[in-house]
């Protein structure tokens, strides 16, 4: 398989990562459309990938194009691309907001995959939720999911509504995540620790506590709590 990404920047970058690291190809099978030229020699120094300025040369011979471009420049790659691709190639799209819909018109093409990533995607410890026109073929779902194992975990879905409703967790969740962290990081420094440890414990307390959440299904024994957090322990449940 070879695959083409267009746009070259961060979640770009953590697909290159996640399918080289996962042996899931070679990066001579890897395109990537970047206008800037500084973008292309840290990706072509850094992963060895092909680089290309003009986006119709960077999906030529190549089985899956991913657009990895921000909204805002999304209108004018498609237009760039429109009547340019092949009937059996497959367009993934994890650009937020632009429905299977728009880019089937703005194409031409009918083979299309919208996915929700989210930036732990980054490490390989992301939740991506997606969808595919039903048009993609069952051997064609199972790679796709595979791809997109490598970034971490990945759900397929049949009502396009489930992503935008999973922006507001999975997609925007991890910022809501951080700003926590960063405040209880805060109060530890407030009440004395030092920063370094006051980020120990609270990332560590971060990861303890979801990989407990994802052990008990969120449905924790009482036992688990101190008596003195009971009050606390119904609220944070009833809430």
């Amino acid at each position: 398989m070879r695959i083409s990404i267009i746009g070259g920047g961060a979640m770009a970058e953590a697909i290159i990562t996640g399918l080289i690291n996962g042996n899931v190809l070679e990066p001579c099978n890897i395109n990537v459309g970047e206008p800037l030229s500084q973008r292309q020699t840290y990706l072509i120094d850094t992963y060895q990938v092909n680089c290309f300025s003009n986006n119709i040369d960077a999906v030529k011979s190549t089985n899956l194009v991913i657009f990895a471009v921000k909204p805002q420049g999304v209108s004018y790659v498609l237009e760039e691309l429109k009547g340019q691709l092949i009937s059996d190639q497959i367009v993934l799209s994890i650009v937020a907001g632009v429905k299977t819909k728009q880019m089937r018109e703005a194409l031409c093409h009918d083979l299309i995959v919208r996915v929700m990533p989210n930036a732990p995607a980054r490490i390989s410890k992301g939740m991506s939720v997606w969808i595919a026109t039903p048009e993609i073929k069952s051997q064609d779902l199972e790679t796709i999911g595979e791809l997109l194992g490598v970034l971490g975990q990945e759900i397929r879905v049949e009502d396009e509504k489930i992503l935008d409703m999973a922006t507001a967790v999975s997609g925007s969740g991890p910022a809501y995540v951080w700003l926590f962290l960063e405040a209880l990081i805060d109060g530890g420094v407030y009440i004395g620790l030092t920063r370094d440890l006051a980020s120990k414990l609270a990332i560590q307390t971060l990861l303890g506590s979801a990989e407990m959440a994802q052990q008990y299904q969120l449905v924790l024994p009482p036992s688990l709590f101190h008596p003195g957090l009971g009050k606390l322990h119904q609220l944070l449940y009833r809430t």
